[in-house]
């Protein structure tokens, strides 16, 4: 058979299957050069593109970014996927708009912001310091590269200076400020009473029907929560420097190199003059205090005391007085120029002139305390905890790549990496999203056991940060839906709740028909009979003398006219009913101390509305096309 195709695939038959085969091949190959049947564009912005690749991701890390925030609150069920990912959508067109309009009034963000910015980021600190090692890994396990991170922190910052010029512009005007003043500084006079709840609770009056009808219709109060059982590998540093082989060589090599960790390290006792130039101050007044503390050297260069200088010159009121005298000092504790200066003197030396971010100094060592270092056979024990302890931390960020690395080669099993990283699996209880114990009571923790991908794909989660020297990898291995308790297991806990609820309707019957008596004339202190009538009681709009939910009312309540009153009731937290007449309203006074605050909450406020106001216009200017389509088409 294939020689009988041979045969006749020759001649105008074997041309006629070359063009049919290369009329759809030069077409893919146009539509690719030409860009037709790309990657699907989700929006466009003035002609910039959104992917749908880059919404999916963007979608993916807010649910994420949700997770974490809501911890064992989060419920995926409750969320409407579709229009999420539409809000997430709209907040790139907005991001992307501001964007472009920045750039076009010429805002920009020099490297060196972005530099600073990325140095201030705690999450990125080590010890006290940004470190390189914990933002690159921090950024590659959200899928980043560290060039990627830092050009999303230049586009913050350029959006911010946007919203810093709104800020700027935006002013409270004295009309404003005064009617502010005189409405959060308002007083109302009030009269008022409490009917309890418990007046009307009673045993019995609750049929089988009223429970039957109100566990049909309240079965979401009787939910046994989803659960599932999780198995985890769990890698710590502790836990990975108790691997490392050691011996006295090793250990000796730590000892000679770590010195300071095993005794008390040289201190020094220095004296200075300190004339006050701070960094990126005036070039004038820098000039001046450089001038003036080469004066002072060149005084004490010919033998004028440094003391006496220091007291009558230095402007370190700390220290001045006691003639510059700061006592005994260790490395680490002084600014790096001054450190470096005084640890480079010999005693009774002086140093030149040493700028630091304070401004400029004279150093005088006064005494110098050697360090007093523990022999290496009496410090063995800390040595070998300590070495264990820097190569455990080291050990960990090698072996916590590794375990996100194998834990998603084979998304299906932890036992790969297990047997490669020689931790052991552990199993856990049930666990709910609102109770767990130990490191599985962490809400990221939590979140990704009831994710999507590890619960219902039967993935291994990504690896999970817990604190900075521990984190794990989880799968579910047991899970159980959420079920609603049988009537039998409740049926006491809905009897006093409808007991309750039945209090709580004759309570406000009868707080409804006491007002009702007061809106047809009747004071407030008659119909309140044998109730306990509080005031008249003068009460601010944030007062907590009377309770919170009758300061509301009264405050949403009309002002009464001249000798009226206006009457109200309303439901307390505790299901008391409470009746009220407003008597009067005391318009506030201006209070300067008060005023800064409410002029500044007022005036965020503002801001706040002409921003939205500002993108508003921008986006009914812009030429936005969604091209996403919604999920049901």
């Amino acid at each position: 058979m294939l020689q009988n195709i041979r045969d006749k695939a020759q001649g105008w038959i074997a041309y006629g299957i070359v063009i049919l085969i290369s009329v759809p091949f030069a077409l893919w190959g146009i539509q690719e050069y030409m860009g037709v049947g790309s990657e699907p564009v989700a929006a466009s912005v003035n002609g910039n593109e959104i992917t749908e690749r880059a919404l999916d991701n963007q979608f993916q890390r807010f649910r994420q970014q949700l997770r974490e925030q809501l911890g064992a609150a989060y419920r995926p069920e409750l969320f409407d996927d579709s229009r999420m990912r539409k809000e997430v959508l709209d907040r790139m067109v907005r991001d992307e708009l501001i964007q472009q309009v920045s750039h076009d009034m010429g805002l920009r963000v020099s490297d060196a912001s972005v530099q600073a910015a990325l140095l201030g980021m705690e999450i990125f600190h080590k010890e006290g310091r940004f470190d390189q090692q914990t933002f690159e890994r921090a950024v590659r396990l959200q899928g980043l590269t560290p060039a990627g991170f830092m050009e999303r922190v230049r586009q913050l910052l350029l959006s911010q200076q946007l919203t810093q010029a709104v800020d700027a512009g935006t002013f409270v005007t004295e009309y404003e400020k005064a009617a502010a003043t005189r409405l959060m500084n308002q007083q109302r006079e009030i009269s008022y009473f409490i009917v309890p709840a418990t007046d009307y609770l009673v045993d019995g009056g609750v049929s089988d029907e009223q429970i039957d009808n109100y566990y049909q219709a309240n079965q979401n109060a009787f939910v046994i929560p989803e659960r599932v059982k999780l198995e985890y590998l769990l890698l710590d540093a502790e836990s990975a420097g108790s691997t490392v082989q050691v011996d006295d060589e090793t250990l000796r090599g730590f000892y000679d190199s770590s010195q300071e960790k095993f005794g008390l390290p040289e201190q020094r006792r220095a004296n200075h003059i300190l004339i006050l130039a701070q960094q990126g101050g005036d070039e004038s007044a820098v000039a001046e205090a450089k001038q003036k503390i080469d004066e002072l050297a060149e005084r004490i260069a010919q033998g004028e005391d440094f003391a006496e200088l220091a007291m009558t010159h230095s402007q370190d009121p700390g220290s001045a007085a006691k003639g510059g005298d700061l006592g005994f000092f260790g490395r680490g504790v002084m600014d790096p120029a001054f450190e470096t200066a005084a640890f480079s003197l010999q005693k009774d030396e002086v140093s030149e002139p040493v700028r630091s971010n304070f401004g400029f100094h004279l150093i005088k060592v006064a005494e110098i305390k050697a360090g007093d270092v523990k022999p290496f056979d009496e410090a063995k024990a800390e040595v070998e905890s300590e070495y264990r302890k820097s190569e455990g931390e080291r050990l960990y960020f090698e072996m916590a790549e590794r375990l996100a690395d194998l834990s998603y080669e084979d998304p299906t099993s932890l036992e790969p990496a297990s047997d490669t990283l020689g931790l052991s699996p552990q199993q856990s209880g049930w666990v709910s999203r609102d109770k767990a114990d130990g490191v599985l009571a962490t809400p990221k923790v939590l979140a990704a056991a009831f994710s999507e991908d590890v619960l219902q794909d039967g993935n291994n989660s990504e690896l999970i940060e817990i604190d900075g020297e521990s984190a794990l990898v989880l799968r579910v291995v047991e899970h159980e839906e959420a079920s609603i308790e049988p009537l039998s297991n409740v049926r006491d806990r809905i009897v006093e709740i409808l007991r309750q609820q039945n209090a709580e309707s004759q309570a406000k019957a009868e707080a409804e028909k006491r007002k009702g008596e007061m809106d047809s004339g009747s004071a407030l202190s008659q119909v309140a009979s044998t109730y306990e009538v509080t005031g008249p009681v003068t009460v601010g709009r944030n007062d907590r003398t009377v309770p919170f939910e009758l300061n509301g009312a009264v405050f949403s309540s009309e002002k009464p006219q001249a000798g009226e009153i206006s009457p109200g009731i309303v439901r307390l937290a505790n299901g008391d009913h409470a009746v009220y007449a407003l008597q009067a309203v005391i318009e506030g006074k201006s209070d300067e101390n008060a005023a800064d605050m409410q002029v500044q909450n007022l005036r965020r406020e503002l801001q706040r509305g002409h921003y939205n106001e500002l993108v508003a216009d921008l986006e009914s200017q812009a030429d936005i096309e969604i091209l996403l389509k919604p999920a049901s088409e």
